[in-house]
């Protein structure tokens, strides 16, 4: 079975990727410093405001003591976060014993917010130039929208509306690990696609705009300047309008193909633009377990392995369909059974009996969730099985060589094969050895040497 390649991670991971210098660039910013504030655990933070008006270096001996023995691991975890995202700087003495002394400019700026106050990244529209926005109903609703727009061209054009289109720097984004296309072939989903499908929408945000962000370059555009744009629009009010025209010709750009994915809604006036920030984009600088999503569940799994899945989404039917039999959809209501063939299809495509089960438990129907277990154990246990069951037997292709004139020759091959890792298996008393097929070339050139 392969291993989980996706992995959710939130803007903060991709801040600490950054070089020291490009990090720097963004602490310029105080939105940024906050962001990260806010973003940081809660011993991490307590730490960053304790040393907010320290500007001397604190010996690390010196830390160590601010926390009881039982909390040694979570103290090294703190510190360890903040290094990575250079709000904390190491300082070594002549003695070279370790402190730590705050970055300036996020000291300077965090120490301006607290004492003036933080203000907007830009002033919204009045509402006597926009007129009616609408309703946050309504803006959830569109952000809804335009994501399962987005996740069905994923899975499957078809089923796309017509009129819908997305820029190509969101199509270059589906491909980047998700997608797989061959010459003359439509692109189908790679086994990272599949499991993406199944994770939960701010994780999915998280991984689109982290490949968006990363990309950034091919385009042009310095990757620091997007991050900045990105985390400065999460502190945007919701449900507000503010005019493209305070935007810089990158940020237009980028604010564009954020509204194809329900980030933002655009609007033109009379004489005015302006864009209206989602639930998605105010919740790009929070943290995993802040920003979970809070919406029902739908599906309803019995003992006999039937699943009613009560909705009416287009996407929620698809994605049932990656590891389930559907056998009709109702307006409201989705029928479907889980068998030992579609889970087997799920497996062929990447997909682990724990995503599976993790789905089905998050997207539980209300009438359900508060049983226990919330999915039937006969289902999950049986769902383990097949995983179990399938994983066996792994196949290797291989390729046997044998009839070897002599003992000297035979353990010669065997030593070359073993030192390169192709030995798979030999035997000296037949003298006999399987090695891996793709090295099949490379060990055939060594025996035609030999001779």
């Amino acid at each position: 079975m392969p291993q989980v390649l996706v992995v959710a991670r939130n803007f903060m991971d991709m801040v600490a990727a950054l070089p020291a210098s490009k990090l720097d660039m963004l602490y310029d910013s105080a939105f940024i410093c906050e962001a990260v504030l806010r973003s940081l655990p809660p011993l991490a933070k307590k730490y960053a405001l304790q040393m907010l008006y320290v500007l001397a270096p604190v010996a690390a001996a010196a830390m160590e003591e601010w926390v009881l023995d039982e909390y040694a691991s979570k103290h090294r975890v703190a510190i360890d976060k903040l290094l990575q995202l250079r709000v904390f700087v190491e300082v070594r003495d002549r003695r070279k014993e370790v402190s730590y002394k705050m970055n300036q400019k996020f000291q300077g700026n965090m120490q301006k917010y607290l004492v003036d106050g933080g203000s907007l990244p830009r002033e919204p529209i009045p509402l006597s130039v926009t007129g009616r926005l609408p309703a946050s109903a309504d803006l959830e609703a569109y952000a809804l929208d335009q994501w399962e727009c987005f996740l069905l061209q994923l899975i499957n054009s078809s089923q796309v509306e017509k009129g819908t289109s997305f820029s190509s720097s969101m199509m270059k984004t589906f491909q980047r690990g998700l997608l797989s296309s061959r010459d003359g072939e439509a692109p189908k989903l790679t086994e990272n696609g599949f499991q993406f499908l199944l994770m939960e929408t701010n994780a999915q945000l998280w991984y689109i705009m982290r490949e968006y962000i990363s990309s950034a370059e091919e385009r042009g555009v310095d990757p620091t300047e997007l991050i900045s744009f990105l985390l400065e629009l999460s502190f945007h009010k919701l449900g507000a309008a503010y005019s493209l025209n305070t935007l810089t010709d990158v940020e237009r750009i980028a604010i564009r193909d954020l509204a194809e994915l329900g980030l933002v809604k655009l609007q033109q006036g009379r004489k005015d633009s302006w864009f209206i920030p989602t639930q998605l984009a105010t919740n790009l600088s929070a943290s995993l377990s802040d920003s979970s999503s809070s919406k029902e569940g739908f599906v309803v799994l019995e003992t006999n392995f039937r699943m009613y899945a009560y909705s009416t989404s287009k996407l929620h039917c698809e994605i049932l369909r990656l590891f389930s039999r559907v056998e009709y959809q109702l307006p409201n209501l989705i029928v479907g059974a889980i068998t030992k063939e579609s889970i087997y299809g799920a497996f062929e495509n990447g997909i682990t009996a724990e995503q599976i089960i993790s789905f089905l438990r998050q997207n539980a129907h209300p009438r359900v969730v508060d049983k226990i277990p919330v999915v039937p154990e006969n289902v999950t246990d049986q769902i383990r099985l097949w995983e179990t069951d399938r994983n066996r037997v792994e196949m290797i292709p291989s390729h046997l060589y044998e009839d070897f004139p002599s003992k000297e020759w035979f353990e010669q091959c065997c030593d070359h094969a073993r030192d390169h890792g192709y030995l798979l298996w030999e035997d000296s008393k037949r003298m006999r050895l399987i090695v891996r097929g793709e090295f099949h070339p490379e060990m055939r050139e060594f025996l035609r040497r030999q001779r």
